[in-house]
């Protein structure tokens, strides 16, 4: 059996907490070839530190990221912090010569994500970012229909991703509500995976237009009580073209009552059209034009385990996967990339590749007209996605 890579994780809020399930289930799910040592975790006090390591089963914990990154036992890390720290941390630990493993955004901005591609580069390890929604089963299987020519000659791509939680004028300010701490609002936490399914169904964009709006313009501290302008968008639209000529839309919002996770996608052929709902996750629905005339209509298609990935974790169809499950797959897939000796998928370039789009959506919010992608400053020519 191969030595068991070594993780050090930063940061134990929800999002550490989930990468922390996928690292001791990969195993459990893929065989033990998969199995993995959580060695390390460093949050803000060694309070917190020394609790979370307990809760999440890793051996040692630190209140000081950097020693985590120069530890001599830890192989990977894992980051898991807010968005303003992405960058510095993997920064660190490329020029440790660790494997990085990253939440998305890859960075505040395009400058600094062209930095981290760049140390990504030279340092020759294997970097990923936290997609994980484009792991889901049902992704695969419209991709591979959209592939296979099943859909005909794809017309149109209209994408969503709402969420609620900034909905309510009186939700605290928080750093998401900061420019410094998070970049981009809405765009960022919600628009970059939808940019990155984007790019995983029909190849890369060119060029946007774009529309960003802050609804709710105040909120206040919990902790001072003090009113702070919010520095960021709440909503986010884009008219969009892929490089192969493929019109799309995007709409964006963490403010859009009632939903909790309205990530929706819908692919537009001359022969067929697909549905992707996250919020049934375990469904995809498919049009097909050639069905009799009054038998047509959308069937839904169940994840089962003819899906790929899906039968690891149940031999029956219909009983589902969660949104947990994709990020074990996610870590699966940096596990391989390790051991090939390859890189993963996403990886940081990608990360770079959506930072771009995101920043074209504000220029051309700015400016009032299409910004094409490989203009946006400080970027470089985007890299077809893989």
């Amino acid at each position: 059996m191969a030595k068991a890579i070594r993780f050090g994780i930063i940061g134990s809020g929800f999002m550490g907490r989930a990468h922390s399930i996928a690292l001791h289930s990969v195993g459990a799910t893929f065989g033990p070839e998969y199995h993995v040592e959580c060695a390390a975790l460093a949050d803000v006090s060694a309070e917190r530190a020394s609790q979370s390591a307990a809760s999440l089963g890793f051996a040692r914990a630190s209140n000081d990221w950097r020693e985590l990154v120069s530890d001599p036992q830890v192989d990977v890390v894992d980051i898991c912090t807010p968005n303003h720290l992405h960058a510095e941390m993997a920064l660190a630990a490329l020029a440790a010569g660790k494997h990085v493993y990253c939440e998305k955004p890859l960075a505040l901005d395009v400058k600094e994500s062209v930095a981290v591609v760049d140390a990504a580069r030279c340092a020759r390890v294997v970097n990923a970012i936290g997609f994980n929604y484009i792991c889901n089963p049902m992704i695969q299987a419209a991709r591979d229909l959209i592939r296979a020519g099943e859909l005909g000659e794809i017309t149109g791509f209209n994408g969503h991703y709402v969420e609620d939680y900034m909905c309510d004028p009186h939700a605290p300010f928080t750093w998401r509500c900061e420019r410094r701490l998070a970049g981009a609002g809405a765009l960022a936490d919600l628009g970059s995976h939808l940019i990155n399914m984007a790019h995983v169904l029909l190849g890369p964009i060119a060029r946007t237009s774009g529309v960003i709006r802050t609804v709710h313009k105040h909120r206040t501290e919990t902790a001072t009580g003090k009113v702070r302008n919010v520095e960021n968008e709440d909503i986010a639209h884009a008219l969009f073209e892929f490089a192969s000529g493929v019109p799309g839309t995007m709409d964006i919002s963490r403010v859009a009552t009632g939903y909790k996770c309205g990530l929706q996608v819908q692919i537009l052929g001359t022969r067929g059209s697909i549905v992707f709902d996250q919020e049934r996750m375990n469904e995809l629905r498919l049009y097909r034009a050639d069905d009799p005339v009054g038998r047509r209509g959308f069937r839904t298609i169940l994840a089962g385990p003819e899906h790929p990935d899906y039968a690891a974790f149940c031999p029956a169809p219909g009983h589902g996967l969660g949104i947990n499950d994709l990020k074990v797959i996610e870590v699966r897939n940096l596990l391989d990339a390790i051991r090939a000796g390859g890189n993963a998928a996403p990886d940081f370039a990608e990360g770079l590749r959506v930072q771009q789009v995101m920043s074209a959506i504000e220029l051309a919010a700015a400016s009032g007209s299409w910004v094409k992608v490989a203009d946006v400053p400080g970027a470089q020519s985007p890299v077809n996605p893989r």
